[in-house]
């Protein structure tokens, strides 16, 4: 897969629309979906719809601004994810899902990383009284059962796309393997990139990592202070969170990212307060903690992410119908 920077002119929103290489991608997106939704509605899994606005939104988007939008006098949020909402869902169903679009304004730099979108799509999935390496599991069975449907059913429109359905049935044929934050940052140092020990996997090193790689593959135990305070502290090894990324082989980089959740209203007052962030914008969300909300784990997968993937993309762009990347204004 070509990894040099893509141009960030975008195809008229005419050519793109007609395009068959976008149907193509198009077919594949909806097929993947179709499954997704047939894999976890056979798992108990009820379906909900997201709210798009809110008082407050996801605080843990690595660098992206939130929208505010004017709600009848209330300074409101655009969704940059439903982390939240599906912790409270779960006060009704067991184990929910939903696919939901998401709003960031992303910074101008990501317009050329291949895997950025101010508007994009996530297929959310939260479980009360889950762990961690349930949602992995849940994980893992999903991605498999979805990339075995579309090789399955979508051989024509793998063929415009020039995808060979044997990298894919490669990609998913063995188990995802589990290396610590700390191990991917060791092989990264060696590699020669400089890597913090203490953040996240920056996106250059990421795609590095991503591309050695021949099957998907868990990152987990990121270190505390890298992630949003909902993501639960293991308290067996404190300053270490109970979360996971999911990295896809081929340079295509995370697919998802998920965590057993912080669910105590004092712990959760406790971390909003240690990330710098007023928990007077959250009472809603403490007022369900405090009455009580299931302990949970879950997991956030980039619809259009994961869709580049199937399709061998060059860019998660050509994903969507209607593109946005940062800094260009699009229909």
């Amino acid at each position: 897969m070509d990894t040099e920077p893509m141009t960030t002119a975008l195809p008229t929103p005419y050519d793109h629309l007609t395009s068959p290489r976008t149907a193509a991608a198009l077919v594949l997106q909806g097929r993947f979906l179709s499954a997704a939704r047939e894999f976890l509605a056979g798992e108990g899994f009820t379906e909900m719809l997201a709210p798009i606005i809110g008082p407050v939104t996801d605080p843990g988007a690595r660098g992206a601004k939130q929208v505010d939008v004017d709600y009848y006098g209330h300074r409101y949020k655009l969704m940059t994810s439903g982390i939240l909402y599906k912790q409270a869902s779960l006060l009704s169903f067991g184990k929910i899902f939903h696919v939901a679009p998401n709003v960031r304004l992303e910074p101008l730099e990501t317009a050329v990383t291949h895997r950025h979108l101010v508007e994009f799509h996530q297929l959310d999935v939260e479980i009360a009284d889950g762990s961690r390496e349930e949602a992995m599991e849940v994980a893992e069975r999903l991605t498999r059962h979805c990339v075995r449907q579309v090789v399955q059913t979508c051989a024509a429109e793998l063929d415009v796309l020039g995808r060979d359905p044997g990298e894919l049935r490669l990609a998913v044929a063995e188990p995802y393997e589990r290396k610590r934050h700390s191990a991917v940052v060791a092989e990264l140092v060696e590699l020669g990139y400089p890597q913090s020990a203490d953040t996240e996997i920056e996106w250059s090193g990421e795609e590095l990592v991503s591309a050695k790689a021949a099957h998907p593959f868990f990152v987990i135990d990121y270190p505390k202070g890298s992630r949003g305070f909902y993501d639960r502290e293991n308290e067996r090894d404190p300053g270490v969170l109970r979360n996971f990324d999911l990295i896809f082989p081929g340079g295509y980089g995370e697919m998802m990212s998920g965590s057993e959740r912080e669910s105590d209203y004092r712990r959760l007052l406790a971390r909003i307060r240690e990330t710098g962030e007023n928990p007077g914008k959250y009472e809603w969300y403490l007022t369900l903690a405090r009455k009580g909300i299931p302990a949970s784990a879950g997991f956030g997968l980039g619809v259009e992410r994961f869709t580049r993937f199937l399709g061998g993309l060059d860019a998660v762009w050509q994903a969507t119908a209607y593109p946005k990347l940062p800094g260009q204004a699009r229909p």
